[in-house]
């Protein structure tokens, strides 16, 4: 039987990384079983449904490069959504029909009956069992109705409400964390299909995986407790489910739960903030699973290669930026130069950073002072904005610690007419030829490169002045040390 697996988010928002996460599993472990991966919209909850999510979550899924074999997918123009597939629709609330015949279903055969509680009658239930420390849940009222009061009832607002077993164990064999058992008197009978006719959760999401022969569900941890309530409902239904797979939760450092509450989560931010694609799948990738291998660096390729839902960790895992960081250096430093400055280009645009007249020499050199200390794209011109602009250093911070405001403006003078006179603007040829400059007029290099350095960044803390000689290049590198001098005056 071919691998059908899916990846099935509710369009109420961004998609957030641990939902990335869970798609990139559920890519994988088809890739690697030459398998099919689908996504579908559950959006059976139309009160939290957010107008074009649906289309920003495929678009995050492309921006990964995990687009589906089947189900919902970008159009030709990435701006709206089509559907491919035989096992259609792929959006939950174009599937009403098909809830409504398998409800029909099991209101024939017993094991759902209809439910005419008020929504206050239910509070006062749960406040009652609240206060009296007695198991949550309902209390069964309208099963015991018999079939002509339910009759008598039906037009009256109602739910459809699945009737759990009321003994025995229920036994979830899941890939990651070995057999669950829960007991099915403590589920309690759980609504399948609300007042307003749509179905729940619970109740589509089985209906769907069958009718779209899924073979393997990988999902976050948070949804175990539920699938006592799914696997009644495939023995309800005669139907074989499909494997369970649950992930570890992601956590912060402090390991709380990682959630928006914490900052800026959703995957697209990633993204944003100057992330690579790449970087963040071999960073999610590695949080909750690993190969058994000592690498750190992983291609999308490599990771389909080797991906094993079965070692999957249990234990929650810790989203280190750190460690994004460094994978993000990584990637980048793998990109020519000309394609580093397309990367960081916008970035520098958004930082008002321009600098319209200036060469791709020059670019280039900057490019490379930011790929030296940046994690992320957005970060761009936090040490090197200087380079943007004219410099007015503060003549305190002009001179060296060891030195007087009269012998450092004597020094930058020194150095003025000796670089005049340099022809070589390379970085190599300066620092050698200045170094023994220095040793010749019997100086130290505090006495000078402090002051140079200052002078060419307008800052105590900055790249090494040889760096940035080469960068201004001589005119303007001769013009920054000359008003560094005269602010000593």
């Amino acid at each position: 039987m071919t691998e059908r697996t899916r990846f099935a988010p509710s369009p109420t928002g961004e998609l957030h990384i641990g939902g990335v996460r869970t798609a990139l599993y559920t890519f994988l472990h088809a890739r690697h079983n030459d398998g099919v991966f689908i996504v579908r919209l559950e959006d059976t909850d139309q009160a939290r449904t957010v107008e074009g999510s649906d289309v920003r979550i495929l678009q995050t899924l492309r921006e990964f490069g995990l687009d589906p074999d089947e189900g919902m997918c970008l159009d030709e123009t990435g701006e709206a959504l089509t559907q491919k597939g035989d096992f259609g629709p792929y959006r939950q609330s174009e599937r009403l029909a098909i809830y409504k015949k398998h409800a029909e279903t099991l209101l024939a055969s017993g094991h759902l009956y209809q439910c005419f509680c008020t929504s206050e009658r239910l509070a006062e239930l749960k406040q009652k069992q609240q206060q009296e420390k007695t198991q949550l849940g309902y209390d069964g009222l309208c099963k015991t109705l018999s079939a002509e009061e339910a009759r008598a009832k039906t037009a009256e607002p109602h739910v459809l409400r699945f009737a759990m077993p009321e003994s025995g164990d229920i036994v979830l064999p899941d890939l990651v964390r070995g057999d669950v058992v829960f007991d099915a008197a403590q589920v309690g009978d759980f609504v399948c299909v609300k007042s307003d006719g749509f179905p729940t959760y619970h109740f589509a999401s089985v209906v769907d995986d069958h009718e779209m022969q899924i073979t393997t569900v990988i999902r976050g941890v948070e949804w175990t407790s539920s699938s006592p309530k799914h696997l009644a409902l495939y023995d309800a239904f005669g139907w074989q489910p499909p494997r369970f797979a649950h992930l570890p939760v992601l956590l912060n450092p402090d390991k709380t739960k990682l959630s928006k509450r914490q900052g800026d989560v959703d995957g697209i931010a990633f993204i944003q903030k100057g992330y690579l694609p790449e970087a963040i799948i071999n960073f999610i990738a590695l949080l909750g699973w690993n190969p058994g291998e000592n690498e750190e660096v992983y291609s999308l390729e490599q990771l389909i290669e080797k991906f094993d839902i079965t070692k999957a960790q249990k234990a929650g895992a810790v989203f280190n930026t750190e460690k994004l960081d460094w994978l993000n250096r990584h990637y980048f430093a793998k990109y020519s130069p000309e394609q580093q400055k397309e990367l960081l280009m916008p970035h520098f645009e958004r930082n008002g950073l321009v600098a319209p007249d200036q060469s791709d020499e020059w670019w280039e050199a900057v490019v490379q002072l930011e790929q030296e200390r940046i994690a992320k794209f957005s970060d761009v011109g936090e040490e090197s904005g200087f380079l943007f602009r004219e410099i007015s250093p503060n003549p305190q911070e002009v001179v060296w610690k060891k030195s007087s405001a009269e012998e450092t403006q004597a020094v930058l003078a020194k150095l003025i007419s000796f670089l005049q006179m340099h022809e070589s603007w390379k970085k190599e040829d300066l620092e050698t030829e200045i170094k023994e400059w220095i040793t010749q007029e019997g100086l130290g290099n505090g006495d000078v490169l402090w002051p140079m350095r200052v002078a060419l960044s307008g800052k105590a803390k900055s790249p090494d002045p040889f760096t940035l000689a080469e960068i201004h290049q001589k005119e303007k590198t001769i013009r920054f040390l000359q008003a560094a001098h005269d602010t000593l005056a």
